[in-house]
């Protein structure tokens, strides 16, 4: 016998199984008397099953994952769910009503948790997410992009080492993952102290939607969810595996001047091979950014100046370069809207409209 999911409290709202609700949790008030809120869409399936909590735009400017969980709350087959989903399409309110990365005191949300709740407006909002949904999932996917004006290829950042977390990164199908540090303050760092597995999903260049990067998170959420037992399993899966890199490294340029003839993102290098070209206005004096070593590019600067010292190109090494090749080549074919194969990928799996009702 199918055992009942249970009721889950988020902030004042109890939610039952088989509900479907919006919350408003309450950070602060702004100096314009104006409450500072987070929304966040519970969906308590009537089976058991675990939480995960889905994040987007802790960043108040990495917009493609804000898209991402509103096509995932359109999905058709939530309505078939298994435990509680907590979805959070925009962290950092401030921020994305800005268009910027960052809070009102210029400080890095993604920095400041576990947070506080008597600190700064980041503390606020880090201690009310803590409190409220990372200590009430069990499993985290928390979607991001490069920064302004810089270019991330799709990627799964995690702790390689947690064989739970390895899982689940092998399960959502980006074309690489990487073994990522884990920094003081940052969202990871929170869940990882209480045992949770959590992923970090990168794609794409801030303050802009690139459908690719969106259409390949979606399906890597939908993945994780059928990996955990939310989800049944498809039909007709079709695996992706993907390729592992433990060493990643940033190609700063030489001298400062005018980039030109850069690589593309994805594409793959050997050791020595000329990623782009720096030069002066005059085009006296030219120096070539070159490849540390063999590997595929996973970062890209998009800006055509630079000064001596910035970062342009970000490389990560793996022991075959041949299948991390295939693996990206794979991706795009799977996920471009350009592909041929590609064009019907999602279409079929989503509602018309938001399902508001119950399961």
């Amino acid at each position: 016998m199918t055992q009942k999911n249970k009721s889950i409290k988020i902030g004042d709202v109890v939610v039952k199984p088989g509900q479907r609700t919006t919350i408003e949790l309450p950070v602060a008030d702004l100096y314009t008397a104006t409450p500072l809120n987070i929304a966040v869409q519970v969906i308590c399936g009537r089976r058991a099953g675990p939480t995960l909590f889905v994040s987007a735009a802790v960043h108040g400017d990495e917009l493609n994952g804000v898209e991402i969980i509103r096509r995932l709350l359109k999905h058709k087959a939530l309505r078939s769910l298994r435990g509680t989903l907590l979805a959070i399409p925009i962290v950092n309110v401030h921020g994305f009503l800005n268009q910027s990365r960052y809070l009102p005191d210029r400080r890095d949300l993604n920095r400041s948790f576990p947070g506080s709740a008597k600190g700064s407006i980041a503390a606020r909002l880090a201690h009310t997410f803590h409190k409220q949904i990372v200590f009430r999932s069990d499993y985290g996917i928390d979607l991001h992009t490069g920064a302004i004006n810089r270019s991330n290829l799709p990627q799964v950042r995690a702790n390689l080492d947690d064989p739970k977390t390895l899982e689940l990164a092998r399960a959502f199908g980006a074309p690489v993952i990487i073994n990522a540090n884990i920094r003081d303050g940052s969202l990871r760092a929170c869940a990882g102290e209480l045992g949770l597995p959590m992923l970090i999903y990168e794609a794409g260049e801030a303050l802009r939607f690139d459908d690719m990067s969106i259409r390949g998170g979606l399906r890597g959420v939908i993945n994780v969810m059928r990996a955990i037992g939310m989800l049944s399993a498809a039909r007709k899966a079709r695996i992706y595996e993907p390729v592992l890199a433990r060493t990643t490294s940033w190609v700063r340029a030489p001298v400062s001047g005018i980039v030109s003839e850069k690589l593309r993102l994805g594409s793959s290098v050997v050791k020595g091979q000329r990623l782009a070209t720096v030069s002066d206005p005059l085009g006296d004096e030219t120096e070539n950014a070159v490849a540390p070593f063999d590997g595929i590019i996973i970062g890209r600067s998009n800006l055509p100046l630079a000064h001596e010292g910035d970062a342009l190109f970000n490389i990560a090494a793996f022991k075959s370069i041949a299948s991390a090749e295939d693996r990206v080549e794979e991706f795009t074919a799977a996920f471009d809207p350009a592909s041929h194969d590609s064009s019907q990928i999602l279409a079929s799996d989503m509602m018309p409209f938001p399902d508001r009702s119950t399961e």
